[in-house]
């Protein structure tokens, strides 16, 4: 008698918090919190807190300075000692925007100095993303937005290539300073154990804030960062 099996693929949850603030037209200011687990709201096993400056060069290009904390548990429950994981990262970024017809298009390019609690490391990120806002405009945005996005990791040392991570989003804005997110992110890890590779169930909420003075403007609200 032949007997089928077939492995459960557990959801995991990745959770983010956003808020920016814009000073002017070019200048602003972000913070960022994310928590995730390894399965359905259980077996947390990673968190980060960051911030940051933002810089627009010019309406289609960004230039961004963050610095963070990440902490990675191991597996096996909720925040399991002890840690995989403990990094602190200063990180310049540097994003091109570009719309083709209602499409709109991102390349973000990332450097990472990484402070680990095993050694210091340099990693590279490139991500390509899409966007297409629709709905009715309301107050010069549309309330609807679907993305999707693949991003690869890169090291300076063997075996170079590290990770590979995709995105399938839905935004939903109910204001123009709100942003809710779901989505479905798959991550793929190559012989790394600062974070373990899996499948997310993505929620996201981004709150962007304007000086009085500021233009209410914004061409980064596209592809969301994470």
């Amino acid at each position: 008698m032949n007997r089928l099996s077939a492995q459960t693929i557990d959801l995991g949850s990745w959770n983010i918090l956003n808020v920016k603030y814009n000073l002017d037209e070019k200048l602003s200011f972000f913070g960022e919190a994310q928590l995730r687990s390894l399965k359905f709201y259980s077996n947390f096993h990673y968190y980060e807190y960051k911030g940051g400056i933002n810089y627009k060069v010019h309406k289609n290009v960004k230039l961004t300075l963050g610095v963070g904390s990440y902490q990675t548990y191991k597996e096996g429950g909720d925040f399991v000692l002890p840690k995989n994981n403990d990094e602190f990262r200063l990180w310049p970024q540097f994003i091109l925007f570009q719309s083709i017809g209602k499409f709109k298009i991102e390349q973000r390019y990332r450097a990472e100095l990484r402070f680990t609690s095993n050694r210091y490391r340099n990693r590279f990120r490139y991500r390509l993303g899409i966007s297409y806002p629709f709905g009715n405009e309301q107050n010069e945005y549309k309330p609807f937005q679907v993305s999707a996005s693949n991003e690869m990791f890169f090291t300076d040392k063997e075996p170079y290539f590290e990770r590979n991570r995709m995105l399938l989003a839905f935004n939903y804005k109910p204001s123009k300073a709100t942003t809710i997110q779901i989505g479905y992110l798959h991550q793929f890890d190559y012989k790394i154990n600062d974070e373990t590779g899996r499948d997310f169930l993505q929620i996201g909420y981004f709150i962007e804030l304007f000086q009085r003075t500021a233009l209410n403007k914004s061409i980064d609200t596209d592809i969301k960062d994470n």
